[in-house]
């Protein structure tokens, strides 16, 4: 317990690099508030072809025609002043609704690997260009795309903010950022149960089992 409180409210340089670093939520706060960037747009590209934006970029399908937009990820489905659906782009655009409120105790993890599929499977589609939206653009979608950085190129959470927080600043309250800790945690579990020889041989051993059955 006593490592834990002797912690530093900052992350250092190589904790930010670092993919071991078990940060804190206040940890996460500091990094969002000291990483901001001087400008807050309404869309920004955060990783190639994968805009992160406000509900007014969504809501403009002139603008998004002049981003190449092909999918949306709707992170405020169903939620008031969000009133874009599958019939609003009609076929010109592949959607997606996540009915997220922002509020830390809304549980946004149980979206997180079917918003990051979605993400996923658009951008390994050639010319393909995804926009993940919110109301504001820097919560609740935020989170939807730090979890895909995560869950699909193998990003730790700091490494992901980092990565986003080049081109955009973004503010995912104090229950997001615990939900992607924990998810944090499990891929970091999952990595290195993977990189274990005893695993990797009882995964050829179940494989074979199954082969021979």
């Amino acid at each position: 317990m006593a490592a834990n409180t002797e912690k530093s409210s900052s992350l250092s340089e190589a904790d930010e690099a670092s993919a071991d670093a078990c940060p804190t939520v206040s940890q996460l706060r500091s990094l969002l508030d000291n990483r901001q960037t001087s400008s807050t747009n309404r869309v920004d590209e955060v990783w190639p072809n994968l805009y992160l934006g406000d509900l007014n970029t969504a809501n403009n399908r002139y603008e998004l025609w002049k981003l190449g937009i092909t999918h949306v990820l709707n992170a405020a489905h169903g939620r008031r002043y969000s009133e874009d659906n599958p019939d609003f782009y009609g076929t010109s655009i592949t959607y997606h609704g996540v009915p997220a409120n922002d509020v830390p105790e809304f549980d946004l993890s149980k979206y997180f690997y079917t918003a990051s599929a979605f993400i996923h499977k658009a951008l390994t589609t050639p010319g393909a260009k995804v926009l993940v939206h919110c109301v504001v653009g820097i919560s609740r979608s935020a989170s939807l795309v730090l979890a895909y950085l995560m869950i699909h190129h193998q990003l730790s959470v700091v490494q992901a903010i980092c990565t986003v927080q080049k081109n955009r600043r973004i503010s995912p309250n104090a229950g997001f950022l615990r939900q992607l800790l924990s998810l944090d945690e499990e891929l970091r579990q999952t990595r290195q149960n993977h990189s274990r020889p005893e695993m990797r041989n009882h995964g050829e051993e179940r494989r074979s089992e199954q082969k021979e059955t």
